[in-house]
């Protein structure tokens, strides 16, 4: 797919970043360096914004929900004050309501960077536009403000908080709603998986694991929480057999 890029000059920003956020998550999920990661954040998705014709919207779509997978996987401290940076931009509310897949991410990325009163306040309007709407089309759209919240909770921290919200059952795919594709609906997966460990239930959060691994079983980063859930649980054996696998598939792809 890279070695198409340079005829992807003449697409808008969304489809030029979106291309290179698929490239990102390649490189992520084959464990490649994080810093290789890192760079095509900053040539081919941020340095976007330097076309005098960018969206900025489309770009920052792109940008945080790159950035959500890197924090996932403990990679953000590689990407310095990139998020920072990002949810300062973030704040200015020309990019809020625009679509509810930014709005869910801009929560995650405003709370996690400490711009709490800010993603309070866009939480409510989305609340408010909630309200706002027919009976049926509020019912609907219910299970959206409950997934916008529990990203607001995770960013701060807020395991429990947020696995209450998502609830026991959760399936991102449930919520194409917010207008995100099925890969990009993935990170809220293990967003639920990662709660679900930090709250202390990992029999539910093996369950979750295996469920993913079934669609994507060449992925070492499942393979580590699967070894996470294992040791939790004093799983011992188990938890070494998923940690070879994870092994494994970290020196297959780009080593």
């Amino acid at each position: 797919m890279e070695e198409c890029s340079r005829t992807w000059s003449s697409l808008s920003s969304f489809m030029y970043t979106h291309n290179w956020w698929h490239i990102a998550l390649c490189y992520m999920e084959g464990h490649s360096p994080m810093e290789k990661v890192r760079d095509v954040y900053d040539q081919n998705i941020w340095k976007e914004l330097e076309r005098i014709d960018a969206s900025p919207a489309e770009v920052f779509l792109n940008a945080v929900g790159l950035l959500l997978r890197v924090y996932l996987r403990g990679g953000i401290n590689i990407f310095e004050d990139r998020l920072k940076i990002l949810a300062d931009r973030l704040t200015d509310k020309a990019f809020w309501y625009l679509e509810w897949h930014l709005d869910v991410l801009v929560l995650w990325a405003l709370s996690c960077t400490g711009e709490v009163s800010k993603a309070e306040e866009l939480l409510e309007g989305l609340k408010y536009r909630i309200s706002t709407m027919t009976k049926k089309k509020r019912e609907y759209m219910q299970r959206a403000v409950l997934l916008a919240e529990a990203l607001f909770e995770y960013g701060k921290g807020e395991n429990e908080r947020a696995l209450e919200l998502l609830g026991q059952t959760f399936d991102a795919i449930d919520y194409k709603i917010i207008g995100a594709s099925d890969e990009q609906l993935d990170v809220f997966n293990e967003v639920w998986i990662t709660v679900l460990l930090n709250s202390g239930q990992a029999t539910k959060a093996i369950e979750a694991i295996e469920k993913q691994l079934k669609k994507r079983e060449g992925t070492p980063f499942l393979w580590r929480l699967l070894e996470k859930g294992y040791s939790s649980l004093s799983r011992n054996q188990e938890a070494i057999e998923a940690g070879k696998k994870a092994q494994s598939l970290e020196g297959a792809y780009f080593n």
